[in-house]
C-alpha cells in the first residue's frame, strides 16, 4: 500500500509505505508527487515503511527514472524504517538526487518530522494542521500469466 500526506502548505509529502510495491503503486506515486512538483516548486518528502517488503523490479526502475528526472526538486528525503535494507537504500538514494538524506529508525521517527520541516516557513508550519490532503491508493493484486509478463517485457525492451 502507498499513501500520501500534502502538508507544511504543500512543501511537505509523506509517503507511508507497506507491503511491496508494483509498478502500477510506483506509476501513481510519480503522476501525484510530480503534481506537488508543479504546484508547489521543490518539495520535502518523509517516507514513513511499515512492514515495507521493497518494490517489484518495473517499481524499482520507475523509482530510479523518477529520481533522475527529479535530481534537484526534492530538498530533503527522510527514510524511516525499521530494517537493516532500509539503512542501505537510503544510501542508495544519496546518488540519484541533491537532496539532503537520512535515515531514521522508526523509533525515531518524531526526529525525522522534526528534521524534514526544520527551516520551513513558520506559516507554513501552522497552516499544515488544518490543511492536511490525504490521497490514499492501493492495487488490487492478481494473477497474471506469465505469458502475459513475457509479452510486456519483450515489447518494453
Amino acid at each position: 500500500m502507498l499513501q500520501l500526506d500534502e502538508e507544511a502548505d504543500g512543501k511537505v509529502v509523506v509517503a507511508t509505505l507497506s507491503g511491496k510495491l508494483t509498478t502500477d503503486d510506483y506509476k501513481w506515486f510519480v503522476s501525484e508527487a510530480e503534481r506537488f512538483l508543479k504546484i508547489h516548486g521543490k518539495i520535502r518528502v518523509l517516507c514513513l515503511m511499515h512492514d515495507f517488503q521493497g518494490w517489484d523490479f518495473g517499481a524499482l526502475w520507475e523509482d530510479v527514472k523518477f529520481e533522475l528526472k527529479h535530481f534537484a526538486d526534492i530538498e530533503r528525503l527522510a527514510l524511516v524504517g525499521h530494517h537493516h535494507w532500509h539503512t542501505a537504500m537510503a544510501t542508495f538514494c544519496r546518488r540519484f538526487t541533491k537532496a539532503k538524506v537520512r535515515y531514521f529508525d522508526l523509533r525515531d521517527s518524531r526526529l525525522a518530522e522534526e528534521w524534514i520541516r526544520s527551516g520551513l516557513p513558520t506559516a507554513a508550519l501552522t497552516d499544515s494542521e488544518h490543511s492536511t490532503v490525504s490521497i490514499r491508493y492501493e492495487v488490487i493484486r492478481e494473477e497474471i500469466p506469465i505469458n502475459a509478463v513475457a509479452e510486456y517485457w519483450s515489447s518494453a525492451i
